[in-house]
């Protein structure tokens, strides 16, 4: 039974070209809905959807997330208009904050005022794809320049948001809102937030799609799947700074992320401890195909569009190819197809 849309991403430790490519290639041939790549220090992922594009018909694809730190408005516009004219209007831009260690210690660029830096980029991308000039912030003695190529191309912006100010804005000026660690049961609360966002635009009726980046373990032994759900639980909150820990804490779940900080204190080891169980629940897809078919349902249910299943790194093709098997009854096409 369709229940929404949904999207696959592979989380960017990987840096195998030819399975990223290939599992746009395989979601798309078993009517998946979108593939969408995250961005960090590793291939140029508009070159590499670009080679996705061309290698597949009908899926969306998308960056699921580009910085805005690491290219100005006027190269994201680029890279956008050629993407979507190559995908034949597939593309998807998604931009985000990202954050300050890899802002600074790999663009070599100060990471202050992301709320501002993130209106400022998605305001200037988008005037540029409709053929306008780009309202200049910075240089603004400079003569403003248009985007030489066909104007009024239709790309959507979606934003990458975790906190109150930047899910409002997500709800004032982007397409879809791209929450990633976000609790399923306060997702009512991001999208009240886009509601007050959209009420102080210039369209309060506006909508913005719900598009939530979900870990996601498929595999025969629920206790397998349920160790890889540990691992992106642990990993995002041991090594990757203190973001989502201190946004969990906000929305109601200290207890829990203490919980998995002393069990894997001094070493990540990997461990979700029972008194933590409810951020797997929460935060992740994982079990054999049927459990995780019945996880992903709820997501549905709390508001998600479009999920973007997130894959462990470095899995096997077949690994892959299982996982998107298993979800192949809930995407559209799939569906649709029998």
């Amino acid at each position: 039974m369709s229940r929404g849309r949904l999207g696959v991403s592979i989380m960017p430790l990987d840096n195998r070209r030819d399975v990223l490519v290939g599992t746009a290639t395989a979601a798309d041939a078993r009517g998946w809905d979108g593939f969408f790549l995250p961005e960090t220090w590793a291939y140029d992922i508009t070159v590499l959807l670009a080679e996705a594009a061309v290698r597949t018909q009908r899926i969306v694809l998308g960056t699921g997330i580009a910085s805005v730190w690491g290219r100005s408005a006027g190269t994201l516009a680029m890279a956008s208009a050629t993407l979507a004219s190559i995908s034949g209007g597939r593309f998807v831009l998604g931009l985000g904050a990202s954050t300050p260690q890899l802002t600074e210690g790999f663009h070599d660029v100060p990471y202050a005022a992301p709320l501002e830096r993130l209106r400022r980029t998605l305001t200037q991308v988008r005037a540029l794809l409709r053929g306008e000039r780009v309202p200049l912030a910075v240089a603004t003695g400079a003569r403003a320049l248009k985007l030489n190529v066909p104007a009024g191309l239709d790309v959507p912006i979606y934003l990458a948001a975790l906190a109150d100010g930047s899910i409002r804005l997500a709800g004032e000026v982007a397409d879809g809102w791209i929450p990633f660690l976000y609790p399923r049961s306060r997702l009512a609360t991001g999208i009240a937030l886009l509601a007050e966002g959209a009420a102080r635009s210039a369209d309060p009726g506006r909508r913005v799609v719900v598009c939530p980046s979900v870990p996601a373990v498929v595999a025969p032994d629920p206790v397998k799947a349920r160790e890889g759900a540990a691992w992106f639980v642990t990993f995002y909150l041991t090594t990757m700074g203190p973001l989502y820990r201190q946004r969990l804490v906000q929305l109601g779940f200290g207890k829990e992320v203490q919980a998995v900080l002393a069990a894997n204190t001094p070493k990540s080891r990997g461990v979700v401890p029972p008194d933590a169980e409810a951020l797997l629940e929460e935060l992740t897809v994982f079990g054999t195909p049927d459990q995780a078919r019945s996880r992903l349902a709820r997501w549905y249910a709390a508001g998600a569009e479009f999920p973007t299943l997130l894959l462990l790194p470095h899995l096997t093709v077949a690994e892959i190819e299982f996982t998107l098997d298993a979800f192949r009854p809930m995407s559209a096409a799939g569906a649709a197809g029998g």
